[in-house]
């Protein structure tokens, strides 16, 4: 319900929204409960220096398809919607009601989710008990939990192929 003076009625102040810039407005009086506001200094956001590049995180939302992408140069990709595309990060993470499909070398998975397709991490794979991944999978190291369900072709790094860059890698 609205209030008397609600969203729609005119109140007296509204032949001040026409004022001339030379005429300047009076201040407002002070509310009868209102509390004085002591002035804090702002610290300025802090700025990279040259060359120095912050996270680059990319989060697909609950309710989200992203289809047909190569996603690239993404530091951090969190899944909690459904992607169908090519992967080269750092870090994925799958949310309990996120669906992956494609291909993707990581450095560190964590997959609470689905996975489908083509699976590389370069250092630790997690799945957890909710977890579900199928297909090609490789890993230098895995955690699967307990109620993880994992099949496909699994196999491990070699030790060469785990400590070369996503971008010095051959596939």
């Amino acid at each position: 319900m609205l209030q008397k003076d609600g969203f729609f009625r005119k109140s007296r102040d509204d032949n001040n929204l026409f004022r001339s810039p030379a005429t300047p407005m009076p201040p407002a009086p002070p509310a009868a409960n209102a509390v004085p506001v002591v002035s804090e200094s702002v610290t300025p956001p802090t700025v990279n220096a040259p060359g120095e590049r912050k996270e680059a995180k990319l989060v697909v939302g609950p309710d989200i398809k992203l289809k047909g992408v190569e996603i690239s140069d993404c530091d951090t990709l969190i899944v909690e919607g459904r992607v169908e595309a090519t992967l080269d990060s750092r870090v994925l993470e799958i949310t309990p009601h996120g669906v992956f499909q494609g291909t993707i070398a990581v450095d560190n998975a964590q997959i609470h989710g689905r996975f489908e397709g083509e699976l590389t991490v370069r250092k630790q794979l997690v799945i957890s008990g909710a977890g579900k991944v199928s297909g090609k999978i490789r890993y230098a190291k895995i955690k699967v939990e307990e109620g993880a369900e994992l099949s496909g072709e699994i196999s491990m790094l070699d030790k060469s192929q785990s400590a070369l860059p996503a971008s010095r890698k051959v596939a």
